[in-house]
């Protein structure tokens, strides 16, 4: 059940009620092409097991993809039979197309679906969705290369399955494990946001709404599943992987350019415990101080130890370089986690560029100083130089902190972070 809320704010997680008068709390969403024969006995089956097991109400909603065979008239017997079975006309083909369709037009709090010929064992079912309605997950997929799923399917699908997935994890970062199982569940609220981000139409889909969910921070579950092969499935494997590695090539090329406004899911679902304040540990700009020079420490001392290991084979300026480079950028990167909390992927290429900026300024300092120490004093002794450099470093160290605090992570982040959600 959608709830109002202000614009850019939305409700926190929490577990929905056992029964609602406005919706079921279950919506799942059966989309197909042509599937006279296979219809009826899925709709049937699939109704039986939600009726005798499942403890919350539900609907079944039938997704026709401009079918042109007896699909209609036997969707349309269905739901005058069955009270919690409706159907839903498209006239356009497409998988992504039905559930977007369907999906954003439904008014239950968790909406799922599965494929017309069940490969996916139905006790599954509870196991996907539960997490979505006790408000622990935003997503749920079921999964087939789980250790624990028990899979009977050709070499050749499972070899073309693995192989996908593989791609996945190396070009998109993916961690979830299977994309393209059939079997999958969101909540409602995280829909109505998620999915005006996602273009693909067809089989891509799921794919790329659940890279999306996940480089935004999104919790996805996964579930083992048990899966039967369809030896009658009428999905054409070449022409679906050549359209899935288009969608693989544009989505990387967007999330590359930073052309997805991830930061409109990230994390605005639910009260995030890494947000609150710790009892006695000050808040504000007391909190970052105090984080600042815990990791300025631990970088000075990372600094001190490179520049030593670097000064004995490179001259005092490249070896000055060199540590305060790759120092640099362990400060920048444990600067915006720790203290001032920023999350996740995004604009951390942005964030690094501008603490290389500072990191400049610094290197500055420091060659000045060493600098002006080598014309002070035509041989001096490591323990001066030393000196020299933890003075300059402790100027470049305030410096960097305004810096950081005022235009590589200003405040407003976080205020516009908390009001989002």
């Amino acid at each position: 059940m959608r709830t109002e809320s202000s614009p850019g704010t939305l409700p926190a997680r929490e577990h929905l009620p056992v029964a609602t008068a406005a919706a079921p709390v279950l919506d799942v969403v059966i989309p197909v092409y042509n599937e006279e024969k296979d219809l009826e006995p899925c709709v049937l089956r699939l109704h039986d097991h939600l009726a005798r097991t499942f403890p919350y109400t539900f609907r079944i909603t039938i997704a026709d993809n401009a079918s042109t065979d007896r699909t209609p008239v036997v969707s349309a017997g269905l739901a005058s039979l069955i009270s919690e079975v409706r159907t839903y006309r498209l006239e356009e083909k497409g998988r992504g197309r039905a559930l977007r369709t369907v999906w954003s037009a439904s008014d239950s709090p968790v909406l799922a679906y599965m494929d017309v010929d069940l490969s996916t064992d139905l006790n599954a079912l509870l196991p996907l969705v539960a997490p979505l309605i006790s408000g622990h997950s935003d997503l749920a997929i079921g999964s087939r290369l789980s250790r624990s799923s028990r899979v009977v399917r050709g070499t050749k699908r499972e070899f073309i399955s693995r192989a996908y997935n593989l791609i996945l994890r190396s070009s998109l970062s993916a961690r979830f494990s299977d994309a393209q199982c059939g079997f999958k569940a969101i909540r409602g609220d995280v829909a109505e946001r998620l999915l005006p981000m996602v273009e693909d139409t067809g089989w891509f889909f799921d794919t790329e709404m659940l890279v999306v969910a996940e480089r935004a921070g999104l919790r996805i579950h996964e579930v083992p599943v048990d899966w039967v092969d369809d030896p009658e499935s009428t999905v054409h494997i070449v022409r679906t992987a050549v359209e899935d590695l288009k969608g693989v090539w544009r989505v990387g090329r967007a999330l590359g350019v930073g052309g997805l406004p991830l930061d409109r899911l990230a994390r605005p679902f639910g009260d995030d415990p890494r947000d609150r304040e710790l009892p006695g540990v000050p808040g504000g700009l007391a909190r970052q101080l105090v984080g600042f020079c815990v990791v300025g420490a631990a970088s000075t001392l990372f600094y001190l130890l490179l520049y030593s290991l670097f000064r004995t084979g490179l001259s005092p300026q490249l070896a000055n370089a060199g540590a305060l480079l790759v120092s640099a950028v362990m400060n920048t990167a444990a600067n915006r986690r720790l203290t001032f909390r920023v999350r996740g992927r995004d604009s951390a290429v942005r964030h690094q560029a501008q603490g290389l900026v500072v990191f400049a300024i610094g290197l500055a300092l420091t060659s000045g100083s060493l600098a002006a120490l080598d014309a002070a004093s035509a041989d001096p002794a490591h323990s001066t130089e030393l000196a020299v450099l933890i003075a300059a470093n402790l100027a470049a160290t305030v410096l960097r902190f305004l810096l950081f605090r005022a235009w590589v992570f200003p405040e407003r982040r976080t205020d516009e972070a908390r009001t989002a959600r």
